[in-house]
């Protein structure tokens, strides 16, 4: 079965920069869609950025777009998520996820993600 291992999170400073790291077992990624999630404080769980393997067009929410960029490696089985210019609001726990059925474009399929790992806690404070 499908699982993902986070990691990359902390303790960062407003302005500062972090890079999470997601990788893969049981299965290669390569015919997967890819997607990055996050659960702010007292919120639902919501899809923030994405990218298939299909158009390998990477997808960002304009609440991060600019900010964060996500990619992925097939080879190495991994998916980052390049984060820039935090801030306190993005304080909460990231998770990756796979859409096993690769739709494109993947921005209107979060809701079919699965396979989520454990979540990485990114805390951002001064």
């Amino acid at each position: 079965q499908l699982q993902f291992v986070e990691s990359g999170g902390g303790l960062v400073q407003p302005g500062g920069s972090l890079r999470l790291s997601c990788v893969a077992s049981g299965f290669t990624l390569e015919h997967y869609g890819l997607g990055w999630f996050r659960q702010l404080p007292g919120k639902q769980r919501e899809g923030i950025s994405c990218i298939s393997s299909l158009d390998n067009r990477p997808f960002s929410t304009d609440a991060v777009k600019g900010r964060f960029t996500i990619s992925r490696d097939d080879a190495t089985n991994t998916v980052y998520l390049e984060m820039n210019n935090l801030n306190a609001e993005d304080t909460g726990v990231y998770y990756c996820a796979a859409d096993p059925h690769n739709r494109i474009p993947c921005k209107y399929y979060f809701n079919y993600f699965e396979n989520w790992g454990q979540g990485t806690q990114v805390t951002v404070s001064s």
